[in-house]
């Protein structure tokens, strides 16, 4: 049965997760966190850290970690299938649908119309995270770490994984005093 759940788990948000990996991982948490209970939030948003640090797709290397934390090398097979099958799926039966119509007005305005909702998806995980973040490690170093990230991210342009690579480490320096 837990492979049935791992594949549920990562098929549903393989299908909602409009335009990849960013706006499948508040579906993957409502699954993982909320619906099965296999991890806390705040182990999920490590996952989800961790996971932006290495080359590829979220979607595939959470499902890869979950899989594999729930049932070994089976539950990662049938997570990460679960996560690409429905765009598989997708793409071998609707190539031909897509490719006639794809300068259509209505097919440009339905990817308009969903990218608000993404954003907003991404904002409650976001305030999520950081509810979590300030009841574990305070509001200091929660606005520390928010503040300096944003700064790094965007007047710096500096790599997402040298900046979470500067979180952990003021996260293991700020531990020893």
């Amino acid at each position: 049965m837990i492979y049935w759940h791992i594949f549920m788990a990562f098929f549903i948000p393989g299908i909602l997760g409009y335009g990849g990996g960013p706006s499948s991982i508040p579906l993957v948490q409502q699954e993982v966190v909320e619906h099965y209970g296999w991890m806390t939030n705040q182990e999920f948003s490590e996952m989800v850290a961790a996971g932006n640090a290495l080359p590829g797709p979220i979607a595939t290397k959470m499902a890869g970690f979950v899989g594999y934390d729930q049932a070994g090398i089976l539950g990662i097979i049938v997570a990460v299938f679960a996560t690409v099958a429905p765009s598989l799926i997708l793409m071998i039966a609707l190539l031909s649908v897509l490719m006639k119509y794809k300068e259509s007005p209505y097919v440009k305005n339905l990817t308009k119309y969903i990218r608000p909702i993404i954003a907003v998806l991404l904002l409650v995980m976001t305030f999520d995270f950081a509810k979590d973040a300030w009841l574990s490690i305070g509001w200091i170093s929660t606005l520390i770490i928010m503040i300096g990230a944003y700064l790094l991210l965007e007047k710096f342009k500096i790599h997402p994984a040298f900046v979470i690579c500067i979180a952990l480490i003021y996260g293991m320096v700020s531990t020893l005093f």
